[in-house]
């Protein structure tokens, strides 16, 4: 009788201990920024939000890429129910950067860097401004939306803009580790996605990976801008 009121109550602390483990999901943006790395995050955010887990974490490692589409990424991770962590591995440069300031908090491995987010054209040279206001101002809204210093997210991409002790004319921002915490660009210097969820207070959990498919490689493939002007190249090499 004791034994069966004891095994009952343990059953049902198990149970409780389970209800309260924390769930986590993973992906990683370690592409260039173009549309099937925003397909791969619109999969993965939806993913989580139909799981319900309590945070998201993308492990970064981009030097950029095409500005539309990181913008459909900073929306997505901006509208967010599920607070969103982003560990820079290396590098989160230009449509990276802006990636990053959509998260709630950004945390850096030892040696990485985030900014330089002026836009450029394919052989590296600055595009018209046009181009670099919608950037700068999508920059600064991002950055004022989660409470960080609007005026250095604009200076990543605007050499003319100065901020007092961070950034001289003509130069654009790129924040070390130690900058970024100094300034409130970084929440802090881990190594891994675990001290990362430590220092959110989240401790007992279970991590659910992206898994892709062969189709989703597959559609990730054709949708590459590369891929896609040569199979039209040889669409309408087949017509004439």
């Amino acid at each position: 009788m004791i034994r069966g009121v004891f095994c009952t109550l343990l059953l049902f602390a198990q149970l409780y201990s389970l209800a309260q483990e924390a769930r986590v999901y993973q992906f990683d943006i370690k592409e260039e920024i173009a549309p099937p790395i925003w397909r791969k995050v619109k999969l993965a955010m939806d993913e989580a939000h139909e799981l319900e887990v309590d945070a998201i974490v993308i492990n970064m490692n981009t030097y950029g890429g095409s500005v539309d589409a990181a913008d459909s990424i900073r929306t997505k991770i901006l509208q967010s129910d599920i607070p969103v962590y982003v560990l820079i591995e290396n590098n989160a440069a230009s449509a990276g950067a802006l990636i990053s300031l959509a998260c709630d908090s950004i945390f850096m491995q030892p040696g990485s860097t985030i900014g330089a987010a002026t836009v450029v054209n394919q052989s590296g040279e600055q595009v018209p401004d046009k181009y670099q206001s919608y950037m700068r101002k999508k920059m600064r809204a991002t950055a004022e939306e989660n409470g960080r210093n609007p005026d250095i997210a604009e200076a990543m991409v605007d050499p003319d803009k100065v901020v007092d002790s961070v950034s001289v004319e003509g130069k654009v921002v790129t924040l070390t580790v130690n900058e970024a915490i100094e300034l409130g660009f970084c929440d802090g210097e881990y190594n891994t996605v675990s001290e990362v969820l430590n220092h959110c207070g989240i401790t007992d959990y279970t991590v659910v990976k992206q898994r892709l498919t062969t189709i989703d490689h597959i559609i990730g493939w054709l949708i590459n801008p590369a891929v896609s002007g040569l199979l039209i190249l040889v669409i309408f090499g087949g017509i004439y």
